[in-house]
């Protein structure tokens, strides 16, 4: 299996990496200490050509694949997370699920403005009182002649209350099944809509320059028609959608790793200790090596994955073991790197500290370690 890169895609990976580091680098750390969503760096994004490409050009795409996804957001992840997870929300989760399993008159009327960057979709599955038991949703959504009435709320949704903001897709119970289960589906909730309220953003430890929201659903109603996909195929449509999106975090995850790496060198260059650079020294030397095998094995494990799903062959181990692999790896490199910067590693001014702060959640979000590790077993049968 080769896993070296096209022409296409290294000139992909170089032009993403030239605008995490000329457009990114300058000007995260500010909205990172203040909070505040990069709204001008999500519209250069846009005119890039990012949040569409691994769209059909039919549908405004750029004609990618997942995998060009993937290598977008590991550069970007090499600089800062906050950008990369606005990206990966918007594109996995908000406008991948129209895309996937949207009528033609609903990818008419969002997936133009969500793959030009215009627009920012939200994915509401998970609730304040169930993470990782996605079964046990509580929001219900009720037909009403020609109207779903969804009442109840979501937790950690990425990218539901920016000023760009036009819609999220929300799971809810919406009937029992034949064996007396719950009945999931997917319903799109345009913002705006009465009964929808998005609350104050969460006040996080890292990903601080990314926009997370509880949302709450009072009796709010909204056309019959905004049934996304099937009705009762909700649970089903939301594992693919997941499966995918693991896949992208692993890239994502990767990408911190390796920005550890890449810091920890340029710093054991600088940093002057008993006479020498602290690189010459061969405790930082082992330490460095470790964080690069560990960057580039998880790396090998998200490049399979993405080459087993764009091959139509089942991926949802490969997909867990690389998203859990690349999650641990993040978190070891963070820790690292902060050990090699020493004081300078817990100042925010470094990137590593916002590396640190960064790697945690990649443990947690689209399915913790311990639900990969359940993925993993069952598929080998156990």
């Amino acid at each position: 299996m080769d896993f070296r890169l096209s022409d296409e895609q290294e000139a992909l990976r170089a032009s993403v990496r030239e605008f995490a580091r000329e457009v990114v680098a300058p000007t995260i750390g500010e909205h990172y200490e203040q909070h505040t969503f990069p709204y001008e760096i999500v519209r250069q994004m846009g005119k890039m050509g990012l949040f569409g490409l691994p769209f059909a050009e039919e549908h405004g795409g750029m004609g990618g694949d997942y995998f060009a996804l993937c290598l977008a957001l590991e550069e970007l992840a090499r600089v800062d997370s906050s950008v990369a997870i606005t990206l990966e929300a918007a594109v996995s989760l908000g406008a991948m699920p129209i895309y996937r399993f949207g009528t033609d008159e609903q990818k008419a009327r969002w997936l133009p403005r969500l793959l030009s960057g215009e627009a920012l979709a939200g994915f509401g599955l998970t609730e304040p009182g169930t993470g990782s038991d996605a079964g046990g949703t509580r929001t219900r959504a009720v037909l009403d002649g020609d109207e779903w009435v969804i009442n109840g709320s979501k937790a950690f949704i990425t990218n539901s209350g920016t000023d760009i903001t036009a819609m999220v897709t929300v799971t809810a119970v919406t009937g029992t099944r034949p064996d007396g289960g719950k009945e999931l589906s997917t319903i799109i909730v345009p913002s705006g809509t009465p009964g929808f309220t998005v609350a104050p953003a969460y006040s996080k430890v890292g990903w601080t320059a990314s926009d997370t929201h509880e949302l709450t659903f009072d009796d709010c109603r909204v056309p019959a028609a905004n049934l996304l996909g099937e009705r009762g195929r909700g649970f089903a449509q939301f594992l693919r959608i997941l499966d995918e999106g693991r896949i992208a975090i692993a890239a994502l995850a990767v990408g911190l790793a390796q920005g550890c790496v890449d810091e920890s060198i340029k710093y054991a260059r600088e940093r002057q200790a008993f006479g020498q650079p602290i690189g010459n020294y061969q405790a930082i030397q082992f330490k460095i090596a470790d964080m690069e095998m560990k960057a580039h094995t998880a790396r090998l494990a998200y490049y399979d994955a993405a080459a087993r799903m764009l091959a139509g062959e089942p991926f949802k181990r490969q997909a867990a073991i690389a998203k859990l692999h690349a999650s641990t790896v993040a978190v070891d490199n963070a820790r690292e790197a902060t050990q090699i910067h020493g004081g300078y590693g817990f100042m925010n001014e470094y990137p590593v500290a916002r590396f640190w702060r960064d790697s945690k959640i990649l443990e947690i979000g689209e399915g913790t370690s311990e639900v990969q590790r359940m993925i993993i077993a069952r598929d080998l049968g156990m």
